[in-house]
């Protein structure tokens, strides 16, 4: 595809996102890999081109915009504020070799913590008019509704924490969930290991690469999951017609209310769910054709922590999303060591946009 077309239309979508206040802003293309890899998901990490620097330490080619645009933000204080970038990305892609290496991104971040719902529906809406007229259909999620149900079930902090760190992995999650119901058994070893009076009787003092003390502890670990009592069925159930939910933005926020009566720790977030609905709505969103999914999100960025979102090709089999976004309260958390500064963005691919127009 012709490069200068691409540029213009990077310029046209990042002067599109000025018009709604943004500052144009930039990242170093060599980033500090150390930081950076830590905030990503294994999908980036493994994906990442890394490299030495011999005046830096390990660097990584900058493999989206966000982590360093949310360092610079919390480097500034400023708030609220809003920020648009365009420049390309770099990601491997061994398992797709037909897949663009490096590709251009344009990006729009709002961090504004007044207003979280009209901060989401501002950047939906944005991507949305920057979208306009092409054949495209978009999907929403929500990582907040289901990270509240894991935080609100009735078992082990240990095994809610074990669900957490895997909600980005959905057959893991799945299979760790089974298990914590008794829907599966655990594994024959780990009930041959479990069934010892002393399995380290034979032990050296090291195990591979874990010390006698460290093997020590996991197996303790194991005895305690192991008298822990399961997840009971209709919490089981409850996740399950989370996961499972697929409507349209109106009936699924019915329906999240109903689980709410049964599962209480939800109702913040369906509460915050209504409100973005209604900021959606009241920017000319149309809701009815607004698609909810219980699981989106689920295998994107790990970072995103709340409201997440897509637009797809419907005239044009087996496209990237057009572009993505979401939520991300807890990475700002991180990166300004405990000072959150509330944030939802979202980019947008400008090599396909051109690949759809005209398409449909």
């Amino acid at each position: 595809m012709d490069t200068l077309a691409i540029a213009a239309e990077a310029d046209r979508l990042r002067d599109l996102f000025v018009t709604h206040g943004a500052q144009v802003v930039d990242a170093d293309i060599l980033l500090p890999a150390d930081t950076l890899l830590d905030l990503y998901g294994e999908d980036i990490r493994g994906r990442a081109y890394l490299t030495s620097d011999p005046m830096g330490g390990e660097v990584v080619l900058r493999p989206d915009f966000t982590v360093p645009v949310v360092q610079k933000h919390m480097e500034s204080r400023a708030e609220p504020a809003r920020y648009t970038y365009a420049g390309k990305v770099f990601r491997k892609q061994d398992n797709d070799p037909a897949r663009a290496r490096e590709y251009a991104q344009v990006g729009f971040e709002v961090f504004d913590g007044r207003d979280p719902a009209g901060a989401d529906a501002c950047v939906f809406a944005a991507i949305a008019k920057a979208l306009d007229g092409l054949p495209v259909r978009a999907a929403m999620g929500d990582i907040g509704i289901l990270t509240a149900a894991v935080t609100g079930l009735k078992t082990s902090d240990t095994r809610k924490a074990a669900l957490m760190r895997h909600i980005w992995r959905p057959r893991k999650f799945k299979a760790l969930l089974d298990r914590f119901g008794g829907r599966t058994p655990p594994p024959p070893s780990r009930v041959a290991l479990l069934a010892k009076a002393d399995p380290l009787a034979a032990a050296t003092q090291v195990q591979g690469l874990r010390s006698l003390t460290e093997v020590q502890n996991r197996i303790d670990a194991l005895r305690a999951d192991a008298q822990t009592p399961p997840i009971s069925a209709e919490e089981l159930d409850l996740i399950d017609e989370l996961l499972a939910m697929r409507e349209t933005a109106p009936h699924v926020l019915s329906r999240f209310r109903d689980i709410a009566v049964d599962m209480p720790a939800i109702s913040k977030a369906v509460l915050a769910l209504s409100g973005r609905l209604a900021a959606l709505e009241s920017r000319g969103i149309d809701l009815d054709n607004l698609e909810f999914e219980g699981s989106y999100g689920r295998t994107s960025l790990e970072y995103y922590d709340g409201f997440v979102f897509g637009f797809y090709a419907t005239e044009i089999a087996g496209l990237p999303p057009i572009a993505t976004g979401g939520r991300y309260d807890a990475l700002t958390a991180r990166l300004g060591q405990g000072r959150a500064a509330p944030a939802v963005g979202g980019v947008v691919r400008p090599d396909l946009v051109l690949s759809l127009q005209g398409a449909g």
